[in-house]
């Protein structure tokens, strides 16, 4: 059974009533829920259930079942009695860690913008991001920072759009990566969208506004192999944007 995925529409939603359908070995099915399942590099949720009379179950992870089905994975350690098909629930996510993934995905597509050549790799976290590359250029690690920098400072609005399977065959030059395709099954595509920047298939949860991913850096530009550069994003510290980002420019070295 398809849990209704509310994050699709609207990342900024941080918790929704639902109901249980489903209890078992594989995790807690709900009929809608605004936690992420991991996927397309992206790290699921973790956040709490909220059962009739207050008792919450924390859950860990959030990852994607058979059929369109999001599986919450309870925290080990809980008292799972009482989960019965039908039970009403108050989901809601950890923001700190959600709002982490939303400001990274978004710095991610800015790469993608930065550096125009395929994506064979990704992984968002809360911690950190990275983008593998399939190139042989070598890359300049404060460059990368000042043009993120200089994006991020243009407040950029960033939102989406749906397109059909056949327009997406119509336009394969849309898809940057290699290693992880648009989700299809539903006759349509979603189509994340940084305004004046960048356009590609993405299911993942997003800032509304570049300026709302802060000041990130590139920690880590590695050679993975002979076609492939690694770029690994970190929060920074300290305020980049005070340098001028504006006047920045960035080339591949």
């Amino acid at each position: 059974m398809s849990t209704q995925d509310l994050f699709r529409e609207d990342a900024q939603l941080r918790e929704c009533e639902a109901t249980l359908l489903r209890a078992d070995e594989l995790g807690l099915l709900l009929d809608r829920t605004v936690f992420y399942p991991q996927g397309g590099g992206q790290a699921g949720d973790a956040g709490t259930l909220t059962l009739p009379g207050g008792r919450e179950l924390r859950i860990a992870d959030t990852r994607k079942g058979e059929g369109g089905e999001i599986l919450h994975l309870p925290a080990p350690g809980q008292d799972l009695s009482g989960l019965d098909a039908g039970t009403p629930v108050t989901a809601r996510i950890d923001w700190t860690r959600r709002h982490a993934h939303m400001r990274f995905h978004t710095a991610t597509h800015l790469l993608c913008a930065l550096v125009p050549h395929p994506v064979d790799g990704c992984s968002i976290t809360a911690g950190y991001a990275r983008l593998d590359f399939h190139m042989t250029d070598p890359l300049d690690k404060d460059a990368l920072t000042a043009g993120i920098a200089r994006l991020v400072a243009e407040a950029h609005p960033v939102g989406h759009r749906w397109i059909s399977d056949e327009e997406l065959d119509a336009n394969p030059n849309l898809v940057r990566s290699m290693s992880v395709q648009p989700p299809r099954g539903t006759g349509r595509v979603r189509l994340l969208a940084i305004d004046g920047v960048d356009l590609q298939p993405c299911g993942g949860t997003h800032v509304a506004n570049t300026a709302e991913i802060g000041a990130v850096v590139v920690t880590k530009i590695e050679k993975k192999s002979a076609r492939t550069r690694r770029v690994v994003l970190g929060f920074a510290t300290v305020d980049t944007s005070a340098s001028s980002p504006a006047s920045a420019s960035v080339t591949l070295a």
